[in-house]
């Protein structure tokens, strides 16, 4: 895997690795809960071998600060501070859950960044019904502070309305990647999300679950690299 470099975003260093030509139009990957850049090993050389990547790990997750101060909006501005840090400019965001809610975010935000948006199993900004609850924290040492863990929780039990309300500013083309039925993500909601997109369409590896790039590597790549390819 390529080496963690860091950069400074306000308050927190993020950690993020790079790979693929310099020239390339550039890709940021947003890895879900407990995950770091590191969960993208199994599809990056493929989507590095058309972009230049970057997997960013982040705040309270790998390499990356963990200030104990988390949410969805925060996530959401480390994204964009992230992306000003660097220079990146109209980027293809891709996201998995709680990455892929913070990616939505930045793309209704400040769509001028976002040229593409990736969405796979995107936790839709709807209260939780039923409400999640907090589990007891694992036992020993954990790969990302559990504080992002409550705060995943708060968010998703009581989301800002402004945040569903927001979906019709996205102006980049989007896929909604859905995992079918085995998943614990409603469908019915990715196809509604979907529908409040403008520019949006839903597609279901069915059988793929919550991590459909774990799951169905093949089947998510064909996707996005097929969605990612310039349009005629």
């Amino acid at each position: 895997m390529s080496d963690v470099q860091k950069v400074q975003v306000g308050a927190v260093q993020l950690a993020y690795r790079v790979w693929g030509e310099e020239e390339a139009p550039p890709a940021v990957l947003l890895h879900c809960l407990g995950e770091d850049g590191e969960d993208w090993r199994g599809v990056v050389g493929r989507l590095a071998g058309t972009h230049r990547v970057f997997a960013l790990d982040q705040r309270g997750h790998g390499h990356s600060d963990w200030p104990g101060d988390y949410g969805v909006a925060q996530w959401r501005d480390d994204v964009i501070g992230f992306l000003q840090a660097l220079g990146l400019e109209r980027v293809a965001l891709i996201g998995h859950s709680l990455g892929a809610l913070a990616a939505l975010l930045v793309a209704a935000e400040r769509p001028e960044l976002v040229s593409q948006l990736v969405l796979e199993e995107v936790p839709p900004p709807l209260p939780a019904d039923p409400p999640q609850e907090v589990p007891e924290p694992p036992r020993g040492p954990q790969p990302f502070d559990w504080q992002a863990k409550v705060a995943v929780v708060a968010d998703r039990n009581a989301p800002d309305p402004v945040w569903w309300e927001a979906l019709g500013k996205i102006t980049a083309p989007t896929l909604v990647i859905g995992g079918g039925e085995t998943s614990h993500i409603p469908q019915g909601h990715l196809g509604e999300l979907a529908e409040r997109i403008p520019d949006a369409r839903l597609v279901t590896v069915e059988g793929a679950g919550h991590l459909v790039h774990e799951e169905r590597p093949g089947e998510f790549l064909a996707a996005v690299n097929s969605f990612l390819a310039p349009r005629p």
